[in-house]
């Protein structure tokens, strides 16, 4: 798995590409937890995942969590197919906040 950050917008987008599974999502938990501490909203853009788990879902869930105590943004955008699927299996796609793509994410937080 591999990530990147950058700022955009006011907003800090954090983009992971490969599988995110139990060997990677601790990665990805560290990741989101320590730039939720900026205080920033936060995109995390899942177009590259081409595999998550539960470990990855948990993460993404523990963010989650973790912003709306900060009275932080959190939302996903252009969620690949794949992860698109297991999050509506565990009918996350109606708890996460999922923008179709970043102009689409820009448009409603302005």
């Amino acid at each position: 798995m591999k990530h990147q950050i950058r700022e955009d917008r006011g907003h800090l987008i954090v983009s992971f590409e490969g599988d995110v599974d139990m060997q990677n999502s601790p990665e990805a938990r560290n990741v989101l937890l320590k730039n939720l501490e900026k205080k920033m909203p936060i995109l995390v853009d899942l177009s590259q995942v081409s595999y998550i788990d539960s470990s990855g879902v948990a993460s993404l869930v523990e963010s989650l969590q973790t912003a709306k105590r900060n009275n932080s943004e959190f939302a996903l955008v252009s969620v690949s197919g794949e992860a698109r699927r297991v999050l509506q299996l565990a009918r996350l796609d109606k708890i996460f906040t999922i923008h179709e793509t970043l102009e689409d994410a820009f448009a409603d937080a302005g």
